[in-house]
């Protein structure tokens, strides 16, 4: 799976609007900081220069950024490590299943998945 052309310019763009409220919080030597990466590493991801950071990183990012780790994984071309654990224990369920929602509306995932959560089998 390949990362979205967007990936970094997405990652950017966040950065910068939290730092319009956050001067100082989110600069990119102070993210990077947050990271535990050289802020030229965190630059040249931001550019596209580079692919994307492991999922550690990227999990740690989307906490600095208040984003959702699955959405920032996915937008790096990655799959959490534990959703690939469940779908390798099954992988001809999930495969099925995940081609089946393929082109259902969200509505009807969000009902499946409010179901499962609940119970209500």
């Amino acid at each position: 799976m390949e990362a979205q052309p967007g990936f970094g310019q997405y990652v950017r763009a966040r950065r910068e609007a939290l730092q319009r409220e956050d001067a100082r919080g989110f600069t990119l030597r102070a993210v990077a900081g947050q990271l535990d990466v050289q802020p030229a590493f965190l630059s040249m991801v931001e550019r596209g220069t580079c692919g994307p950071p492991s999922e550690g990183v990227i999990k740690k990012l989307a906490a600095v950024l208040q984003e959702d780790p699955d959405v920032l994984l996915a937008m790096a071309g990655k799959v959490s490590g534990d959703l690939r654990e469940i779908i390798f224990k099954r992988p001809r369920l999930f495969a099925d299943l995940l081609r089946e929602l393929r082109e259902t509306p969200d509505e009807a995932i969000y009902r499946v998945v409010r179901e499962v959560r609940d119970g209500k089998w």
